[in-house]
């Protein structure tokens, strides 16, 4: 009879798991926290094993000016070494009740497991947290590294609840930001469509050290809405209702709003050392991930 082999995750089968194994999520910069691990550092370090020059910033370390160069150009450059170091990879995501729509919330479990898996895998310190009703945020996985936490992981992320009501983003964001302590990546997941200051979201996280990598998560019928006639538009997040009997001109506002509100998410991002990108939610979670995602640099 042959071995029935047990699934590790309800939302990523093993073939992309496996394939997740060999990935490594990509920097924008050089955010490592101290501690044991497998960056190279962005400043100078102990080891011997030099890597490079750079331009003397104000505040670095004196000791690692090469005073050489200095004498003969009279420009401070800084030695840069190898230096093991740890990054930290924080999963925020969201669960306000607009992530219910269409699937959201369930490609929002899938890519908190496939960003865990390639972080835990390439030796991040992994994190997870989801917003809370009450407006704070849920730690989901205590900060962990190393691969005996992979099914620990996984199932982190298939036990955030289903999208209830009573937060937004930004406000999960600052909960999140209030009690985490390491420089890295932080992996925003949510639909961005719940209100909220994104300006100040994305800089509260550049402040704490951490590159915002933000995915927005769309259904279909938010890319591109097959509407007409008479219709009751009920808000998912408040329950306001709103009868438009012309629905030409508001799907003109609306589609000028999403791509107003995607092109702040990108630009917020790239002006912190971050970026961001728009998920379909009923896009083929392998494809993305092992495709748009590599061809975008996200993972490597």
């Amino acid at each position: 009879m042959a071995e029935v082999v047990k699934q590790l995750s309800t939302l990523l089968d093993h073939g992309l798991i496996a394939r997740l194994e060999r990935l490594r999520i990509t920097a924008v910069g050089h955010r490592t926290a101290r501690g044991r691990g497998e960056h190279l550092a962005g400043r100078g370090g102990a080891s011997t094993d030099f890597v490079d020059y750079r331009e003397y910033a104000a505040g670095d370390d004196l000791r690692y000016v090469d005073w050489n160069i200095f004498a003969r150009l009279q420009k401070p450059f800084l030695k840069q070494f190898r230096r093991e170091e740890e990054r930290h990879l924080v999963v925020i995501v969201d669960v306000s009740r607009s992530m219910e729509i269409e699937g959201k919330a369930f490609r929002a479990r899938q890519l908190a497991a496939a960003f865990a898996v390639a972080g835990i895998s390439g030796g991040d310190r992994v994190s997870m947290w989801s917003s809370a009703a009450s407006g704070g945020a849920v730690l989901r996985l205590p900060p962990c590294a190393g691969r005996p936490f992979l099914r620990r992981a996984l199932r982190a992320a298939e036990e955030i609840p289903a999208p209830a009501g009573g937060t937004t983003i930004d406000r999960t964001v600052d909960a999140v930001m209030a009690r985490h302590a390491g420089r890295g990546i932080a992996v925003l997941i949510s639909d961005f469509l719940g209100g909220g200051d994104v300006r100040r979201m994305l800089t509260r996280v550049a402040a704490a050290g951490l590159e915002p990598h933000v995915l927005q998560v769309l259904a279909p019928v938010e890319l591109d809405p097959a509407l007409s006639g008479d219709l009751r538009l009920v808000d998912s997040e408040t329950g306001e209702i709103l009868d438009v009997s012309d629905i030409g001109d508001l799907l003109h506002l609306y589609h000028g709003q999403r791509e107003a509100l995607q092109m702040l998410l990108s630009q917020g991002c790239t002006a912190r050392q971050g970026r961001s990108i728009t998920v379909d939610a009923a896009a083929d979670i392998g494809e993305f991930v092992l495709g748009t995602l590599r061809r975008r640099g996200w993972l490597a």
